[in-house]
């Protein structure tokens, strides 16, 4: 049975990639670096202190990655104050209410900072249904390693078979897959360019994951 579900944020709860799109953008241009496509997309679900880590192994910077970060989140700050793109995922609060209403131990675990985890659980009016919070800044691996959900699923009290995972990035699902624990590939407009290869189902609507579909999609791992 379904008893807890950890919830990567973004791309899965609220639509910040046009946001963090920008903030980095805007970085990129400070710094004087071109980063194409590709490679942006292969940041998805990863910490922001590890992406510029690797910008600058990359590029080569003579600048600290914290220095790339602290003005990566000053643009990320101003935009998320002015810009009026934010918004949830369509349906996931839906389903958030009906997994607490069921129960079902919500936590998120996200690669965001936890400040931003609060900014946006504060705008939105999240807290009342997560029992935890889990940032990927403050663990010492970013995902793909899979501790983020290890720790996250420890703190619901369940055994890892009652535990699912929902995710939009080949890192996160990468991060689930490892963990052994059942992941939830959700496929919407806003991840491109990623890898569900490794998800135990892929969806693009959360009504397919009602608490009451549980038997339908939600297999435990042996």
């Amino acid at each position: 049975m379904l008893k807890a579900v950890l919830f990567d944020m973004d791309g899965v709860i609220v639509d910040t990639e046009p946001l963090h799109r920008k903030a980095y953008h805007k970085m990129f241009d400070e710094v004087n670096i071109d980063v194409d496509e590709e490679l942006y997309e292969s940041f998805t679900g990863q910490s922001t202190i590890n992406i510029c880590k690797r910008l600058v192994k990359h590029f080569s910077l003579n600048k600290q990655p914290e220095e790339l970060v602290q003005i990566k989140r000053s643009n990320y700050k101003y935009l998320f104050e002015n810009d009026e793109e934010l918004s949830l995922i369509d349906g996931v609060f839906d389903r958030i209410k009906d997994y607490h209403e069921n129960n079902v131990t919500l936590v998120v675990a996200s690669s965001a900072s936890m400040n931003g985890i609060n900014q946006i659980f504060e705008r939105f009016d999240l807290n009342l249904y997560f029992s935890g919070k889990f940032s990927g800044a403050d663990l010492k691996k970013s995902k793909p390693h899979p501790e983020i959900f290890l720790k996250a699923a420890a703190h619901t009290g369940h055994n890892k078979a009652e535990c699912m995972v929902i995710e939009d990035s080949t890192n996160g699902i990468k991060a689930a897959h490892a963990a052994g624990i059942f992941c939830v590939g959700f496929k919407s407009e806003h991840s491109t360019g990623q890898d569900y290869s490794l998800a135990d189902i892929v969806i693009s609507d959360f009504k397919e994951i009602a608490y009451s579909k549980q038997n339908l999609f939600f297999n435990k791992y042996d």
